[in-house]
């Protein structure tokens, strides 16, 4: 378990090292190279885990439709941590990665010698780090990034231009997220104390370290004062549905996260209590929900949460993510789709669609949009629906039905009609019809914010504000035609 402060999270979601990477992935390619693999870039990566990185780079991005045209492109930002690893080293990156694209998919880890790259892409750049520690992949795949995460805070978009203007606040960063190979600070906010976008200029005075530094609790500042004390918690749950195209329910799953507005001033301590099974089993209460796979913020102590399941924290300022949990069991689809679409060779396509709603009748949906593919070739659209607007998307080849408020148990109708040419295309694909929705005042899961306990040593008086949301997230239903 990591060190409260030190990372983001004190749970490890995988561990895998680039020996265990090469043994078990790295049969069938070339010398050197690793077969591909995905990573969770929300790994959160751990100092005592970690092997140290030797070295981190910026390199300009090839465009892979014009491979020849970047044969010059060059490293714009090198940052050698430990020595042990020669600054030529990184001419090898950009050769192999152009060698290995040609041979297939690309691999965020490959070889040359003893020495290790790990990259990632974002935007027009490479971000690599380079060692020769049989280190965790997946933990430096994180730290990646989160650089990228830290960077898009300071210069909003993270390419080669906003690299080379600030080269200065890019160097200074990377000295303090990490030393001498091992991960340090790597909260924005934290770092905007004492590296701000003028923070090259100099200061009369004695210098003193930023408070953070020294405080217990990197994540928050002394002094912080509002004249109203408030906190604001939104717990939104995001329904990810597949169903088959005839009616059974492939994949179902609820991905939750509570998010907090924090407007307190001093250092208080807050104690948040749920309704969900993990932190009631032990005394026996009934309408309990079970979460799995539940993640914290490095600011909840985790030794409380073992002990009595109290979810204690003292809170960062302003906005962060204080959990997030996933519920695997079986829902049951918020909006149900049904649909007739009959094809006549060369002459029309006629697409019958019913949206009904299966929850409680006092929720109501907002903003509902119900994509259905209809043939590329089709034109002369003709709709008619029971509620809502229907638009044809010709360049994605939809019907986009809207409905603005969908109240719970009810039915709607859409109609529509096209004409088709005379000439039959080739097969195409059927893709499934896609909803998007937003239920306020509701949680599909059921779980609630018992209590906020706010607990100060100036013995102020805070408001809380609690919002339940339930939003589609991949919600997808197959068709027959």
């Amino acid at each position: 378990m990591a060190t409260p402060g030190v990372t983001d999270s004190p749970f490890f979601s995988l561990s895998l090292s680039l020996s265990l990477w090469r043994e078990k992935w790295g049969k069938g390619r070339k010398k050197g190279m690793f077969r591909s693999r995905s990573t969770d870039s929300r790994l959160i990566l751990s100092p005592t885990q970690m092997g140290r990185l030797s070295q981190l780079h910026f390199v300009s991005s090839i465009h892979f439709a014009s491979l020849i045209c970047f044969i010059s492109c060059q490293v714009l930002i090198c940052k050698n941590y430990m020595g042990d690893i020669d600054m030529s080293e990184i001419d090898h990156f950009l050769p192999m990665l152009m060698q290995m694209e040609e041979d297939g998919p690309g691999s965020p880890i490959f070889t040359h010698g003893h020495v290790h790259f790990l990259w990632i892409r974002h935007s027009n750049l490479y971000l690599v780090a380079v060692t020769k520690k049989n280190g965790n992949a997946a933990l430096v795949f994180s730290f990646l990034y989160k650089i990228i995460q830290v960077f898009t805070e300071y210069f909003k978009e993270v390419e080669e231009e906003s690299i080379r203007d600030n080269f200065v606040i890019v160097y200074e960063l990377l000295d303090e997220v990490m030393d001498y190979g091992f991960p340090q600070t790597t909260d924005s906010k934290i770092l905007q104390e004492y590296i701000m976008q003028q923070g090259h200029k100099l200061e009369i005075g004695a210098p003193r370290p930023p408070a953070t530094l020294t405080n217990a609790v990197s994540w928050r500042s002394e002094g912080v004062k509002y004249r109203k004390n408030e906190v604001f918690i939104d717990l939104i749950e995001s329904v990810n549905l597949l169903v088959s195209a005839s009616g059974s329910v492939l994949k179902s799953e609820v991905v939750g996260n509570v998010k907090l507005k924090v407007i307190l001033s001093g250092m208080p301590e807050l104690r948040l209590g749920l309704n969900d099974k993990a932190l009631f089993e032990i005394s026996g209460r009934n309408k309990s929900v079970e979460l799995d796979d539940v993640k914290f913020h490095q600011c909840v102590r985790l030794s409380r949460f073992e002990n009595d399941r109290t979810i204690s924290f003292i809170p960062p300022d302003g906005e962060f993510e204080l959990m997030s949990y996933r519920l695997y069991t079986q829902v049951k689809p918020l909006i149900w789709i049904e649909s007739v679409i009959e094809k006549y060779s060369h002459s029309r396509v006629e697409i019958m669609v019913k949206a009904k709603s299966q929850f409680k009748h006092r929720s109501t949906a907002n903003n509902v949009e119900i994509c259905v593919p209809v043939p590329s070739d089709a034109d002369t659209p003709k709709f008619k629906t029971s509620t809502g607007s229907a638009k044809w998307l010709p360049e994605k080849s939809v019907v986009n039905w809207s409905i603005k408020s969908f109240p719970g148990g009810k039915e709607y109708l859409m109609r529509a009609h096209f004409d088709l040419p005379s000439v039959e295309g080739e097969m195409e694909a059927k893709p499934p019809i896609t909803v998007k929705f937003e239920i306020p005042y509701f949680t599909v899961s059921g779980i609630q914010v018992r209590y906020l306990k706010i607990i100060e040593k100036s013995g102020y008086h805070a408001l809380p504000w609690v919002r339940y949301i339930t939003q589609s997230g991949d919600y997808q239903l197959r068709t027959n035609q």
